[in-house]
């Protein structure tokens, strides 16, 4: 048995994913973990359970656990084959990759979007809003875990009216970073700042005041906005 979180940081890396993107990806397939819970599988301070484990063959494309966990080669379908016969079954593997017609179709993730706007300008309910399964492409960040379609011009130029933002789940932002909030009932697409002026909320547009955080009204976050 190979050493588990060697493995799994083995693997995270050769996808190319940071420890936060992986935990995005379990996110989509319904295991919600943080970041640090896969740093603690990776070290071997836990375990994934069954599910968790599962859902990492899934994110991380391991088509074999045993051979990948265990270190045993796949059993070679090739065998039993003289060399006369290996030759025509790659012969016929290529002739059949040549026409094109037998390759697997690229799989989309299917992202939640929401259909009620939060407004880039006036704010509106989000959270009591219904969301529709949406397939994304490549173009969508790994780490995105649902889209929101803005309303308003407030956040011009960067983004516009009608445009689907995408995010991810975040209970906390930096100073500079935009997400989607929750504040006094209404939702916000907006950046967050603090200094010494205070927190607020600001737009990128000019034209739009900053929203001053009071001290007595709970500020949630949604996310930050990743795309």
């Amino acid at each position: 048995m190979k050493n588990i979180g060697q493995t799994l940081l083995r693997l995270r890396t050769e996808q190319n994913l940071s420890q936060r993107e992986l935990a995005a990806l379990l996110a989509r397939d319904g295991v919600h973990v943080t970041n640090q819970a896969v740093s603690k599988w990776e070290n071997n301070v836990t375990q994934p359970n069954t599910r968790q484990f599962l859902a990492l063959l899934r994110a991380l494309k391991v088509r074999d656990a045993v051979a990948v966990f265990t270190g045993t080669p796949p059993a070679d379908p090739l065998e039993g084959f003289n060399a006369e016969g290996r030759a025509k079954v790659r012969s016929y593997i290529d002739d059949l990759a040549a026409t094109g017609r037998y390759r697997a179709a690229a799989s989309l993730r299917r992202l939640p979007l929401y259909r009620l706007a939060a407004s880039a300008g006036t704010g509106q309910f989000l959270d009591q809003s219904e969301a529709e399964l949406v397939p994304v492409g490549e173009e969508v960040p790994a780490a995105a875990e649902f889209g929101v379609r803005l309303a308003g011009d407030s956040m011009e130029p960067r983004y516009h009216d009608g445009q689907v933002v995408w995010v991810q789940r975040q209970e906390s932002l930096r100073s500079g970073e935009i997400g989607i909030f929750l504040y006094d009932d209404c939702a916000y697409c907006k950046l967050l700042s603090l200094d010494a002026q205070g927190a607020r909320l600001l737009s990128l547009n000019p034209a739009y005041a900053p929203i001053v955080l009071r001290e007595d009204e709970t500020l949630t976050v949604f996310g930050r906005v990743v795309s």
